[in-house]
């Protein structure tokens, strides 16, 4: 009976250590995407050089491209991620790979025109040597303008 009742102690310990371990994988990556956002606002390249994966790839509403190009985009302004108001997070841990979904509006500059667009946001973190490395973000429209969704504030 004490076997018993210690083996399910165990379990249940270690279902909870799980919980907590992806639990906290999740936050360390919801932390990561939202200084990404705060990096890319603030244009600051060099740390964001260190974050995106050399095979990392950016999909925009004008076109997709790599790391090299994004940071050359950032560092020139030709988009200025002013800033990102978001308003839902998710996150999916796969090994080592967690796929982040944001829904946000952005407000950015483009062109030396500033709009703002609603965006569901997909970006897919892969840890190596115990860092997570930005592999992909992806930029999706939504139909809906910001001003006219229900919960926009």
């Amino acid at each position: 009976m004490k076997t018993t009742i210690l083996g399910l102690f165990l379990i249940i310990m270690g279902a909870q250590w799980s919980f907590a371990q992806n639990s906290s994988a999740e936050q360390e990556i919801i932390n990561l995407s939202k200084e990404k956002w705060q990096w890319m606002s603030d244009k600051n390249a060099d740390v964001l050089n260190n974050l995106f994966h050399e095979k990392a790839v950016f999909v925009h509403m004008g076109g997709s491209w790599g790391k090299e190009q994004e940071i050359n985009v950032i560092k020139s302004g030709g988009i200025w991620y002013k800033k990102a108001d978001i308003h839902e997070v998710s996150v999916n841990i796969i090994d080592n790979t967690a796929i982040l979904l944001n829904r946000i509006d952005l407000l950015a500059v483009v062109g030396g025109n500033e709009v703002t667009n609603p965006f569901m946001v997909t970006e897919v973190y892969v840890k190596q040597n115990g860092n997570w490395k930005l592999g992909s973000l992806s930029f999706t429209r939504l139909l809906t303008p910001p001003a006219q969704r229900s919960d926009s504030h």
